[in-house]
């Protein structure tokens, strides 16, 4: 599994085409969201993964992410074990994303 930050992300989104899948719980996710261009969005919490991992696309890059990275980074190594080729974290989660892309996304 690879790390990316949030200005990777923000600068490879459009290119890598990733499906972003949140892994927060719905209040999180309802308090503040992100919306690169160029990435498809998928909200499963990480409760559900172990149930619902199937639902993902393996041959897409799948990037990961949270609060601060690390329920999204045991999310990554799940899916990795699972043979998902294409996996990413998304360090210091939709909190690094609020402070160094875009700091119109609420900060919790």
């Amino acid at each position: 599994m690879q790390s990316l930050s949030a200005h990777q992300l923000h600068e490879r989104c459009a290119a890598m085409a990733p499906l972003l899948l949140d892994v927060r719980e719905d209040w999180e996710v309802a308090l503040a969201a992100i919306r690169p261009p160029g990435a498809a969005l998928r909200h499963i919490r990480m409760g559900e993964i172990a149930e619902r991992f199937t639902e993902l696309p393996a041959g897409q890059p799948i990037v990961c992410l949270c609060h601060h990275g690390v329920r999204s980074l045991q999310v990554a190594a799940f899916l990795e074990q699972r043979g998902f080729e294409q996996v990413f974290n998304l360090s210091g989660g939709i909190d690094a994303w609020a402070c160094q892309v875009d700091p119109s996304v609420a900060r919790y």
